[in-house]
Protein backbone atom coordinates (compact mmCIF):
# COMPACT_ATOMS: atom_id res chain seq x y z
CA UNK A 1 0.00 0.00 0.00
CA UNK A 2 1.37 3.33 -1.12
CA UNK A 3 2.03 5.80 2.09
CA UNK A 4 0.08 9.10 2.44
CA UNK A 5 1.20 12.32 1.16
CA UNK A 6 1.21 14.94 4.00
CA UNK A 7 -0.73 16.92 1.53
CA UNK A 8 -3.43 14.19 1.02
CA UNK A 9 -3.58 13.85 4.76
CA UNK A 10 -4.25 17.12 5.55
CA UNK A 11 -7.43 18.13 2.81
CA UNK A 12 -8.25 14.63 2.24
CA UNK A 13 -12.01 14.41 3.77
CA UNK A 14 -12.20 10.86 4.11
CA UNK A 15 -8.75 10.67 6.38
CA UNK A 16 -9.70 13.26 8.53
CA UNK A 17 -13.63 11.42 9.03
CA UNK A 18 -11.45 8.44 9.96
CA UNK A 19 -9.50 10.00 12.59
CA UNK A 20 -12.55 11.27 14.23
CA UNK A 21 -14.05 8.31 14.25
CA UNK A 22 -10.43 6.71 15.50
CA UNK A 23 -10.79 9.55 18.61
CA UNK A 24 -14.12 7.68 19.52
CA UNK A 25 -12.89 4.24 19.19
CA UNK A 26 -10.33 5.68 21.96
CA UNK A 27 -12.57 7.26 23.83
CA UNK A 28 -14.42 4.00 24.30
CA UNK A 29 -11.72 1.98 24.62
CA UNK A 30 -9.89 3.30 26.79
CA UNK A 31 -13.06 3.62 29.26
CA UNK A 32 -13.53 -0.39 28.27
CA UNK A 33 -9.72 -0.93 29.53
CA UNK A 34 -10.13 1.50 32.75
CA UNK A 35 -13.85 -0.54 33.81
CA UNK A 36 -11.31 -4.04 33.62
CA UNK A 37 -8.68 -2.58 35.48
CA UNK A 38 -10.84 -1.83 38.37
CA UNK A 39 -12.85 -5.21 37.90
CA UNK A 40 -10.14 -7.19 38.25
CA UNK A 41 -10.62 -8.36 41.46
CA UNK A 42 -14.35 -8.95 40.86
CA UNK A 43 -15.72 -12.48 40.85
CA UNK A 44 -17.41 -13.61 37.47
CA UNK A 45 -16.49 -9.80 35.47
CA UNK A 46 -16.02 -10.63 32.04
CA UNK A 47 -13.34 -8.15 30.52
CA UNK A 48 -14.47 -5.55 27.46
CA UNK A 49 -13.50 -4.70 24.39
CA UNK A 50 -13.73 -2.47 21.35
CA UNK A 51 -14.33 -3.21 17.88
CA UNK A 52 -13.62 -0.65 15.61
CA UNK A 53 -10.75 -1.25 13.17
CA UNK A 54 -11.89 -4.46 11.11
CA UNK A 55 -15.13 -2.27 10.46
CA UNK A 56 -12.77 0.85 9.56
CA UNK A 57 -10.90 -0.83 6.96
CA UNK A 58 -13.63 -2.88 5.59
CA UNK A 59 -15.38 0.55 5.03
CA UNK A 60 -12.17 2.08 3.33
CA UNK A 61 -11.51 -0.59 1.34
CA UNK A 62 -14.71 -1.42 -0.52
CA UNK A 63 -14.72 0.65 -3.80
CA UNK A 64 -18.37 2.17 -4.92
CA UNK A 65 -20.38 -0.88 -6.47
CA UNK A 66 -23.22 1.94 -7.29
CA UNK A 67 -23.02 3.56 -10.48
CA UNK A 68 -24.69 6.70 -11.51
CA UNK A 69 -27.04 6.72 -13.69
CA UNK A 70 -29.23 10.03 -13.21
CA UNK A 71 -27.36 13.36 -12.14
CA UNK A 72 -30.17 12.93 -9.44
CA UNK A 73 -28.52 9.78 -7.95
CA UNK A 74 -25.79 9.79 -5.49
CA UNK A 75 -23.21 8.15 -5.74
CA UNK A 76 -22.02 6.15 -2.76
CA UNK A 77 -18.80 6.90 -1.61
CA UNK A 78 -16.43 6.27 1.30
CA UNK A 79 -17.36 9.26 3.23
CA UNK A 80 -20.97 8.05 3.39
CA UNK A 81 -20.09 4.59 4.12
CA UNK A 82 -17.11 5.80 6.86
CA UNK A 83 -19.97 7.64 8.52
CA UNK A 84 -21.67 4.45 9.44
CA UNK A 85 -18.87 2.82 10.76
CA UNK A 86 -19.08 3.14 15.17
CA UNK A 87 -16.84 1.69 17.76
CA UNK A 88 -18.73 -0.74 19.92
CA UNK A 89 -17.92 -2.42 23.32
CA UNK A 90 -18.72 -6.88 23.86
CA UNK A 91 -17.32 -9.18 25.87
CA UNK A 92 -15.31 -11.69 23.81
CA UNK A 93 -15.93 -15.17 23.96
CA UNK A 94 -13.20 -16.86 26.17
CA UNK A 95 -13.09 -20.56 25.36
CA UNK A 96 -10.56 -21.10 27.85
CA UNK A 97 -12.74 -19.71 31.01
CA UNK A 98 -16.01 -21.15 30.67
CA UNK A 99 -16.35 -21.59 34.41
CA UNK A 100 -17.34 -18.25 34.82
CA UNK A 101 -14.79 -16.74 36.61
CA UNK A 102 -12.70 -13.26 36.40
CA UNK A 103 -10.83 -13.08 33.16
CA UNK A 104 -8.84 -10.04 33.48
CA UNK A 105 -5.37 -10.10 32.67
CA UNK A 106 -3.87 -6.83 34.24
CA UNK A 107 -0.52 -6.88 32.57
CA UNK A 108 -2.26 -6.99 28.96
CA UNK A 109 -4.67 -4.63 29.94
CA UNK A 110 -2.18 -2.40 30.97
CA UNK A 111 -0.62 -2.62 27.65
CA UNK A 112 -3.48 -2.06 25.96
CA UNK A 113 -4.08 1.13 27.99
CA UNK A 114 -0.70 2.42 26.97
CA UNK A 115 -0.99 1.23 23.11
CA UNK A 116 -4.30 2.87 23.44
CA UNK A 117 -2.58 6.43 24.29
CA UNK A 118 -0.18 6.51 22.25
CA UNK A 119 -2.81 5.74 19.07
CA UNK A 120 -5.26 8.69 21.01
CA UNK A 121 -2.27 11.38 21.38
CA UNK A 122 -1.44 10.77 17.18
CA UNK A 123 -4.97 11.22 16.34
CA UNK A 124 -5.51 14.79 18.76
CA UNK A 125 -2.04 15.22 17.08
CA UNK A 126 -3.53 14.60 13.53
CA UNK A 127 -6.96 16.19 14.23
CA UNK A 128 -5.25 19.66 15.33
CA UNK A 129 -4.17 19.68 11.96
CA UNK A 130 -7.46 20.74 10.43
CA UNK A 131 -6.55 23.80 12.10
CA UNK A 132 -3.33 24.41 9.99
CA UNK A 133 -5.41 23.37 7.04
CA UNK A 134 -8.27 26.29 7.58
CA UNK A 135 -5.23 28.85 8.11
CA UNK A 136 -3.97 27.53 4.49
CA UNK A 137 -7.17 27.86 2.44
CA UNK A 138 -9.47 30.67 4.15
CA UNK A 139 -8.99 33.65 2.11
CA UNK A 140 -8.28 37.04 4.42
CA UNK A 141 -11.43 38.62 4.04
CA UNK A 142 -10.36 42.43 2.97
Amino acid sequence: MKPLSIEKLLFDKVARQATYKSLDAGTLRSKAVAQNIANVGTPGYKRQEVSFEKELRQALKLESKGAVTNDKHMEISKLARLKKVHPYSYQPFDSSNSSGENNVDIDMENAKMAENQILFNYGVRFSSFKKLQSAITTRPQF
